[in-house]
């Protein structure tokens, strides 16, 4: 259980098919397959429940312009096509904090994100900034989804993206998968790397989640990837990216979950 405790120690609730991939060279060596490796897992009580959490961070009754969605019919092939944007509750009823994250859709790398004590537009500006510093591919065109959240209908939010020559799409029903591979994100840093689960302050938070993201993007493999990490997709665009039907939806999502 040595092989699978290091990885565990920077990557908390990573699942077993991941560990396996990570491991496979040295798990062959001893014989071990993946179907061995779960039951071993299983034996150990090592095994990952999955943890479910819901806070509501999303306000869309307000009086700015909300857009349509424009990424729902679009065949998504290359880094920096379309990113998506969410804001998802990291701390405590009595210590609250928020995190805003852009995340590239093609290939699942965290662009930029910002975390913050409250829902203002200054969390969400801070977030898209280091984005747009980040850009790769600053000729393409891009796309910025995200719900119809205030910070991102704001005056301020659409002029940022405005300037720098980025689409506006926005989900139009309250579904989830509008907004897919942002709710995968967000589950994935709170679910595999904990970084809800301590009561910190402000500084610290920031340090944690900075190291979660920075494991996520460089070192944890994404099945959506098939295995690559965020960072290795987002280096080419010749991978086709995965999809699947939504039924709720009746049109092509922009991830596999």
């Amino acid at each position: 259980m040595g092989l699978v405790g290091e990885l565990r120690i920077r990557m908390p609730r990573l699942g077993t098919r991941k560990l396996y991939f990570l491991l496979e060279d040295k798990l062959r060596q001893l014989k071990v397959g993946r179907d061995k490796l779960f039951r071993i897992l299983e034996a150990n009580h090592l095994l990952i429940i999955p943890k479910k959490s819901y806070h509501i961070t999303t306000d869309s009754h307000h009086r700015f312009r909300k857009h349509k969605n424009k990424v729902c019919t679009v065949k998504i092939n290359r880094p920096e096509q379309v990113w998506v944007s969410d804001i998802t509750y990291v701390g405590k009823r009595t210590n609250p904090s928020y995190l805003a994250l852009i995340t590239d859709a093609y290939s699942k790398k965290i662009v930029g994100f910002n975390v913050s004590n409250s829902l203002s537009v200054e969390g969400s500006l801070q977030a898209v900034s280091m984005a747009l510093k980040s850009r790769s591919y600053q000729n393409e065109s891009l796309i910025h989804h995200s719900d119809r959240g205030l910070q991102y209908c704001s005056n301020d939010y659409q002029a940022l993206l405005s300037k720098n020559g980025i689409e506006t799409s926005m989900t139009e029903k309250y579904d989830p998968y509008e907004n897919a591979v942002a709710e995968r994100i967000n589950g994935i840093l709170k679910q595999e790397f904990d970084i809800a689960k301590y009561d910190l302050n402000i500084k610290d938070k920031l340090r944690l989640i900075q190291e979660a993201i920075m494991i996520y993007n460089n070192e944890r493999p994404h099945l959506s990837n098939y295995m690559l990490t965020p960072e290795m997709m987002h280096k080419q665009n010749n991978i086709e990216m995965k999809t699947y039907k939504s039924k709720k939806l009746n049109n092509e999502v922009i991830v596999q979950l």
